[in-house]
Protein backbone atom coordinates (compact mmCIF):
# COMPACT_ATOMS: atom_id res chain seq x y z
CA UNK A 1 0.00 0.00 0.00
CA UNK A 2 1.04 3.79 -0.73
CA UNK A 3 0.58 6.94 1.35
CA UNK A 4 -2.46 8.46 0.19
CA UNK A 5 -1.50 11.24 -2.80
CA UNK A 6 2.06 9.87 -3.66
CA UNK A 7 2.46 7.67 -6.59
CA UNK A 8 3.73 3.69 -5.88
CA UNK A 9 7.07 3.34 -6.30
CA UNK A 10 8.70 1.46 -9.33
CA UNK A 11 8.76 -1.45 -7.00
CA UNK A 12 5.70 -1.04 -6.23
CA UNK A 13 4.44 -0.61 -9.98
CA UNK A 14 6.27 -3.47 -10.92
CA UNK A 15 4.99 -6.58 -8.37
CA UNK A 16 1.61 -7.43 -7.62
CA UNK A 17 0.81 -7.62 -4.08
CA UNK A 18 -0.15 -11.23 -3.16
CA UNK A 19 -3.78 -11.45 -1.79
CA UNK A 20 -2.82 -11.59 1.88
CA UNK A 21 -0.33 -11.16 4.48
CA UNK A 22 0.50 -12.25 8.50
CA UNK A 23 2.74 -11.65 10.51
CA UNK A 24 6.34 -13.46 10.37
CA UNK A 25 7.13 -13.86 13.77
CA UNK A 26 10.39 -12.27 13.33
CA UNK A 27 10.87 -8.76 14.48
CA UNK A 28 13.23 -7.59 11.98
CA UNK A 29 11.47 -9.44 9.21
CA UNK A 30 8.05 -8.16 9.44
CA UNK A 31 5.13 -9.62 6.90
CA UNK A 32 5.39 -12.42 4.99
CA UNK A 33 2.59 -13.58 1.94
CA UNK A 34 -0.13 -15.60 4.18
CA UNK A 35 0.75 -19.21 2.58
CA UNK A 36 4.59 -18.69 3.37
CA UNK A 37 6.61 -20.07 6.32
CA UNK A 38 9.01 -18.89 8.56
CA UNK A 39 11.66 -21.61 9.29
CA UNK A 40 14.58 -21.82 11.20
CA UNK A 41 17.93 -22.94 8.96
CA UNK A 42 18.32 -25.84 10.40
CA UNK A 43 14.73 -26.94 9.31
CA UNK A 44 15.70 -26.70 5.70
CA UNK A 45 19.44 -27.93 5.24
CA UNK A 46 22.40 -29.19 7.08
CA UNK A 47 25.57 -27.31 6.71
CA UNK A 48 28.57 -29.80 5.89
CA UNK A 49 31.85 -29.67 7.02
CA UNK A 50 34.71 -29.54 4.19
CA UNK A 51 37.67 -31.82 4.03
CA UNK A 52 41.04 -30.90 4.82
CA UNK A 53 43.28 -31.00 1.56
CA UNK A 54 47.08 -30.16 1.58
CA UNK A 55 48.33 -28.86 -1.30
CA UNK A 56 50.30 -31.61 -2.20
CA UNK A 57 47.56 -34.02 -1.62
CA UNK A 58 45.49 -32.10 -4.73
CA UNK A 59 45.92 -33.78 -7.85
CA UNK A 60 44.75 -32.26 -11.26
CA UNK A 61 41.39 -33.61 -12.01
CA UNK A 62 37.89 -32.21 -13.17
CA UNK A 63 36.34 -30.88 -9.85
CA UNK A 64 36.57 -27.58 -8.65
CA UNK A 65 38.05 -27.12 -5.05
CA UNK A 66 36.26 -24.14 -3.18
CA UNK A 67 37.86 -22.49 -0.57
CA UNK A 68 36.40 -19.89 1.63
CA UNK A 69 36.28 -16.97 -1.11
CA UNK A 70 35.60 -19.13 -3.96
CA UNK A 71 37.74 -22.00 -6.32
CA UNK A 72 40.96 -22.20 -5.66
CA UNK A 73 42.26 -24.94 -7.52
CA UNK A 74 41.83 -28.47 -9.52
CA UNK A 75 41.35 -32.13 -7.36
CA UNK A 76 40.65 -35.21 -9.28
CA UNK A 77 37.58 -35.70 -6.64
CA UNK A 78 34.60 -34.51 -5.31
CA UNK A 79 32.68 -34.20 -2.07
CA UNK A 80 29.40 -32.89 -2.24
CA UNK A 81 26.88 -33.41 -5.38
CA UNK A 82 26.11 -30.87 -7.73
CA UNK A 83 24.32 -28.42 -7.53
CA UNK A 84 26.04 -26.98 -4.11
CA UNK A 85 26.54 -24.17 -2.38
CA UNK A 86 29.57 -23.47 0.26
CA UNK A 87 29.50 -21.59 2.38
CA UNK A 88 32.57 -19.64 4.27
CA UNK A 89 33.31 -21.02 8.02
CA UNK A 90 36.62 -19.34 8.15
CA UNK A 91 38.31 -16.61 6.73
CA UNK A 92 35.75 -14.79 4.38
CA UNK A 93 32.97 -16.48 6.11
CA UNK A 94 29.60 -16.30 5.57
CA UNK A 95 30.21 -15.70 1.40
CA UNK A 96 28.25 -18.08 -0.69
CA UNK A 97 29.03 -19.45 -3.70
CA UNK A 98 27.21 -21.84 -6.07
CA UNK A 99 28.17 -24.44 -8.25
CA UNK A 100 26.03 -26.63 -10.54
CA UNK A 101 28.30 -29.05 -10.56
CA UNK A 102 30.19 -31.48 -7.54
CA UNK A 103 33.06 -29.44 -5.59
CA UNK A 104 35.72 -30.29 -3.04
CA UNK A 105 34.48 -28.24 -0.35
CA UNK A 106 37.81 -27.93 1.47
CA UNK A 107 37.89 -27.68 5.35
CA UNK A 108 37.50 -23.92 5.67
CA UNK A 109 33.57 -23.99 4.65
CA UNK A 110 30.73 -25.84 5.00
CA UNK A 111 29.12 -27.22 2.07
CA UNK A 112 24.99 -28.00 1.10
CA UNK A 113 23.80 -30.23 -1.48
CA UNK A 114 20.74 -31.93 -2.49
CA UNK A 115 21.35 -34.78 0.19
CA UNK A 116 21.26 -31.63 3.00
CA UNK A 117 18.40 -29.66 1.78
CA UNK A 118 14.61 -29.65 1.43
CA UNK A 119 14.40 -26.61 -0.88
CA UNK A 120 15.64 -25.39 -4.09
CA UNK A 121 19.39 -24.88 -3.61
CA UNK A 122 19.43 -21.80 -5.94
CA UNK A 123 17.01 -20.11 -4.42
CA UNK A 124 18.34 -20.70 -0.82
CA UNK A 125 21.62 -18.83 -2.95
CA UNK A 126 19.65 -15.95 -2.70
CA UNK A 127 17.82 -16.34 0.55
CA UNK A 128 21.76 -16.78 2.21
CA UNK A 129 22.95 -14.15 0.60
CA UNK A 130 20.10 -11.96 1.73
CA UNK A 131 20.33 -13.34 5.01
CA UNK A 132 24.46 -11.98 5.21
CA UNK A 133 25.21 -14.92 6.98
CA UNK A 134 28.73 -13.26 7.07
CA UNK A 135 27.72 -10.50 9.96
CA UNK A 136 27.50 -13.67 12.77
CA UNK A 137 31.22 -14.51 13.92
CA UNK A 138 32.25 -15.61 17.36
CA UNK A 139 34.89 -13.58 18.96
CA UNK A 140 38.25 -14.67 18.04
CA UNK A 141 41.75 -14.44 16.68
CA UNK A 142 40.04 -15.83 13.25
CA UNK A 143 36.75 -14.30 13.00
CA UNK A 144 34.27 -17.55 11.96
CA UNK A 145 30.93 -18.93 11.58
CA UNK A 146 29.74 -21.21 14.07
CA UNK A 147 27.25 -23.71 12.41
CA UNK A 148 25.07 -23.69 15.11
CA UNK A 149 24.81 -19.90 14.82
CA UNK A 150 24.02 -20.11 11.61
CA UNK A 151 21.30 -22.94 12.25
CA UNK A 152 19.18 -20.40 14.93
CA UNK A 153 18.57 -17.82 11.64
CA UNK A 154 14.96 -17.73 10.39
CA UNK A 155 14.40 -17.57 6.51
CA UNK A 156 10.86 -16.80 5.18
CA UNK A 157 10.20 -19.85 3.06
CA UNK A 158 7.76 -20.56 0.28
CA UNK A 159 6.70 -23.83 -1.63
CA UNK A 160 9.46 -25.72 -4.09
CA UNK A 161 7.91 -24.54 -7.19
CA UNK A 162 7.94 -21.07 -5.87
CA UNK A 163 10.98 -21.12 -4.96
CA UNK A 164 11.97 -22.08 -8.49
CA UNK A 165 10.21 -19.35 -9.91
CA UNK A 166 12.25 -16.77 -7.12
CA UNK A 167 14.80 -18.37 -8.48
CA UNK A 168 14.85 -18.06 -11.87
CA UNK A 169 13.54 -14.45 -11.64
CA UNK A 170 16.54 -13.19 -9.50
CA UNK A 171 19.04 -15.11 -12.61
CA UNK A 172 17.73 -13.01 -14.81
CA UNK A 173 17.09 -9.60 -13.35
CA UNK A 174 20.56 -9.95 -11.21
CA UNK A 175 22.23 -10.92 -15.05
CA UNK A 176 20.56 -7.24 -16.39
CA UNK A 177 22.49 -5.60 -12.93
CA UNK A 178 25.60 -7.55 -13.56
CA UNK A 179 26.06 -6.59 -16.77
CA UNK A 180 25.13 -3.03 -16.11
CA UNK A 181 27.74 -2.86 -13.63
CA UNK A 182 30.60 -4.03 -15.76
CA UNK A 183 29.54 -1.23 -18.22
CA UNK A 184 29.39 1.31 -15.74
CA UNK A 185 33.09 0.05 -14.71
CA UNK A 186 34.71 0.03 -17.84
CA UNK A 187 33.33 3.56 -17.98
CA UNK A 188 35.05 4.82 -14.94
CA UNK A 189 38.24 3.21 -15.89
CA UNK A 190 37.99 4.93 -18.99
CA UNK A 191 37.20 8.47 -17.01
CA UNK A 192 40.02 7.90 -15.15
CA UNK A 193 42.79 6.96 -17.63
CA UNK A 194 41.28 10.44 -19.60
CA UNK A 195 41.75 12.33 -16.00
CA UNK A 196 45.09 10.90 -16.08
CA UNK A 197 45.98 12.07 -19.82
CA UNK A 198 44.20 15.01 -19.56
CA UNK A 199 46.27 16.20 -16.15
CA UNK A 200 49.69 14.88 -17.44
CA UNK A 201 49.07 16.61 -20.74
CA UNK A 202 48.31 20.29 -19.04
CA UNK A 203 51.24 19.72 -16.52
CA UNK A 204 53.99 18.88 -19.37
CA UNK A 205 52.60 20.12 -22.71
CA UNK A 206 50.65 23.34 -21.61
CA UNK A 207 47.34 24.33 -23.00
CA UNK A 208 48.22 25.30 -26.88
CA UNK A 209 49.31 22.83 -28.98
CA UNK A 210 50.51 24.72 -31.56
CA UNK A 211 53.38 26.03 -30.31
CA UNK A 212 57.47 25.13 -30.62
CA UNK A 213 58.18 21.77 -28.99
CA UNK A 214 61.66 21.06 -27.72
CA UNK A 215 63.13 18.01 -25.99
CA UNK A 216 63.17 17.70 -22.24
CA UNK A 217 65.88 15.71 -21.57
CA UNK A 218 63.51 13.75 -19.19
CA UNK A 219 62.85 10.35 -20.44
CA UNK A 220 59.05 9.87 -19.51
CA UNK A 221 57.90 13.64 -20.06
CA UNK A 222 59.74 14.18 -23.74
CA UNK A 223 58.71 16.85 -25.12
CA UNK A 224 58.49 20.71 -23.73
CA UNK A 225 56.96 23.86 -24.40
CA UNK A 226 60.40 25.47 -26.52
CA UNK A 227 59.84 28.55 -23.61
CA UNK A 228 59.61 26.22 -21.01
CA UNK A 229 62.85 25.37 -18.67
CA UNK A 230 64.05 22.52 -16.46
CA UNK A 231 64.93 22.48 -13.01
CA UNK A 232 66.28 19.81 -10.48
CA UNK A 233 63.35 20.00 -7.54
CA UNK A 234 66.06 21.55 -4.88
CA UNK A 235 66.03 24.89 -7.27
CA UNK A 236 62.56 25.13 -6.63
CA UNK A 237 61.55 23.52 -3.65
CA UNK A 238 62.95 23.47 -0.11
CA UNK A 239 62.32 20.56 2.25
CA UNK A 240 59.95 22.22 5.30
CA UNK A 241 60.57 20.75 8.59
CA UNK A 242 59.03 22.09 11.59
CA UNK A 243 57.81 20.80 14.93
CA UNK A 244 54.85 21.21 16.39
CA UNK A 245 56.67 21.97 19.86
CA UNK A 246 54.10 22.66 22.69
CA UNK A 247 51.35 21.80 20.84
CA UNK A 248 51.51 25.34 19.24
CA UNK A 249 48.98 24.48 16.52
CA UNK A 250 45.75 21.56 17.17
CA UNK A 251 44.43 20.85 13.86
CA UNK A 252 45.56 17.17 12.54
CA UNK A 253 45.52 17.12 9.05
CA UNK A 254 45.20 13.71 7.03
CA UNK A 255 46.28 12.95 3.42
CA UNK A 256 43.50 11.04 2.22
CA UNK A 257 43.11 9.45 -1.78
CA UNK A 258 45.16 12.64 -2.82
CA UNK A 259 43.58 15.48 -0.56
CA UNK A 260 44.71 16.82 2.73
CA UNK A 261 41.46 16.65 5.15
CA UNK A 262 40.87 17.48 8.39
CA UNK A 263 41.10 13.93 10.69
CA UNK A 264 39.17 13.72 13.77
CA UNK A 265 41.18 12.67 16.48
CA UNK A 266 38.22 11.77 18.31
CA UNK A 267 36.68 9.19 16.22
CA UNK A 268 39.76 6.47 17.01
CA UNK A 269 39.84 5.20 13.41
CA UNK A 270 43.58 4.75 13.10
CA UNK A 271 46.95 4.85 15.04
CA UNK A 272 47.53 8.16 16.82
CA UNK A 273 50.34 9.25 18.92
CA UNK A 274 50.86 10.07 22.52
CA UNK A 275 51.77 13.76 21.80
CA UNK A 276 51.41 15.60 18.41
CA UNK A 277 54.31 17.30 19.10
CA UNK A 278 56.04 14.59 16.71
CA UNK A 279 53.72 16.16 14.26
CA UNK A 280 55.10 18.61 11.82
CA UNK A 281 52.93 22.18 11.03
CA UNK A 282 52.42 22.72 7.32
CA UNK A 283 50.60 25.91 5.90
CA UNK A 284 48.19 26.36 3.00
CA UNK A 285 49.96 25.87 -0.14
CA UNK A 286 52.85 23.30 0.94
CA UNK A 287 52.69 19.73 -0.85
CA UNK A 288 52.43 16.67 1.10
CA UNK A 289 53.91 13.60 -0.24
CA UNK A 290 53.79 10.15 1.29
CA UNK A 291 56.57 7.99 -0.30
CA UNK A 292 56.63 4.98 2.19
CA UNK A 293 56.11 1.63 1.57
CA UNK A 294 56.08 2.00 -2.45
CA UNK A 295 57.24 -1.68 -3.19
CA UNK A 296 54.23 -2.98 -1.40
CA UNK A 297 51.20 -0.30 -2.49
CA UNK A 298 51.12 1.01 -5.87
CA UNK A 299 47.54 1.94 -5.77
CA UNK A 300 47.40 4.77 -3.32
CA UNK A 301 47.64 8.24 -4.19
CA UNK A 302 50.14 10.01 -2.74
CA UNK A 303 50.82 13.65 -3.41
CA UNK A 304 48.41 16.51 -1.37
CA UNK A 305 47.86 20.15 -1.27
CA UNK A 306 47.88 21.60 1.68
CA UNK A 307 44.88 24.23 1.64
CA UNK A 308 44.88 25.75 5.30
CA UNK A 309 47.11 25.29 8.37
CA UNK A 310 47.75 22.31 10.35
CA UNK A 311 49.81 19.29 11.69
CA UNK A 312 50.56 16.14 10.02
CA UNK A 313 52.88 12.99 10.79
CA UNK A 314 56.35 13.36 10.10
CA UNK A 315 56.62 10.16 8.46
CA UNK A 316 55.72 12.23 5.19
CA UNK A 317 57.26 14.92 2.63
CA UNK A 318 56.63 18.60 2.74
CA UNK A 319 57.57 20.44 0.12
CA UNK A 320 57.56 24.41 0.06
CA UNK A 321 58.01 25.91 -3.41
CA UNK A 322 59.35 29.45 -3.62
CA UNK A 323 60.98 29.83 -7.08
CA UNK A 324 57.46 31.75 -9.06
CA UNK A 325 56.00 28.58 -9.00
CA UNK A 326 52.05 28.54 -8.24
CA UNK A 327 51.22 25.59 -5.31
CA UNK A 328 48.24 24.04 -7.26
CA UNK A 329 50.24 24.23 -10.68
CA UNK A 330 52.88 22.33 -8.79
CA UNK A 331 50.53 20.49 -6.92
CA UNK A 332 49.29 18.63 -10.30
CA UNK A 333 52.62 18.30 -11.83
CA UNK A 334 53.48 15.70 -8.73
CA UNK A 335 50.35 14.60 -9.45
CA UNK A 336 50.98 13.25 -12.76
CA UNK A 337 54.22 12.15 -11.46
CA UNK A 338 52.19 10.07 -8.30
CA UNK A 339 49.21 8.78 -11.15
CA UNK A 340 51.89 7.77 -13.48
CA UNK A 341 53.58 5.79 -11.56
CA UNK A 342 57.35 7.91 -11.68
CA UNK A 343 57.56 7.91 -7.82
CA UNK A 344 57.89 4.05 -8.01
CA UNK A 345 60.87 3.78 -10.61
CA UNK A 346 62.98 6.07 -8.60
CA UNK A 347 62.48 3.83 -5.51
CA UNK A 348 62.95 1.12 -7.22
CA UNK A 349 65.28 -2.04 -5.61
CA UNK A 350 65.28 -2.79 -1.94
CA UNK A 351 63.90 0.81 -0.78
CA UNK A 352 60.71 0.99 0.17
CA UNK A 353 60.64 4.37 1.82
CA UNK A 354 61.88 7.93 -0.49
CA UNK A 355 63.17 11.11 1.24
CA UNK A 356 63.83 14.37 0.29
CA UNK A 357 67.80 13.85 -0.52
CA UNK A 358 65.99 11.43 -3.01
CA UNK A 359 63.96 13.08 -4.88
CA UNK A 360 66.23 16.53 -4.57
CA UNK A 361 67.36 15.78 -8.41
CA UNK A 362 63.85 14.73 -9.81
Amino acid sequence: MTDKGKSPSPAHRRFKPYPSYKDSGVEWLGKIPEHWKTLALKRICRLGYGDSLAADERRDGDFEVYGSNGPVGVHDRSNSLGPCLVVGRKGSFGKINYSQNPVFAIDTTFFIDSRYSSVDLRWLYFALTWLRLDSISKDSAIPGLDREDAYACFVPVCSVEEQREVASFLDRETAKIDALIEKKERLIELLQEKRTALITQAVTKGLDPSVFMKDSGVEWIERIPGSWKVYPLFTVAREKEKRNIGNQVQNVLSLSYGKIINKDVDDNFGLLPESFETYQIVNEGNIILRLTDLQNDKRSLRVGLVRNQGIITSAYICLDFFRDIDPPYAFYLLYAYDITKVFYSLGGGVRQTMKFEDLKWL
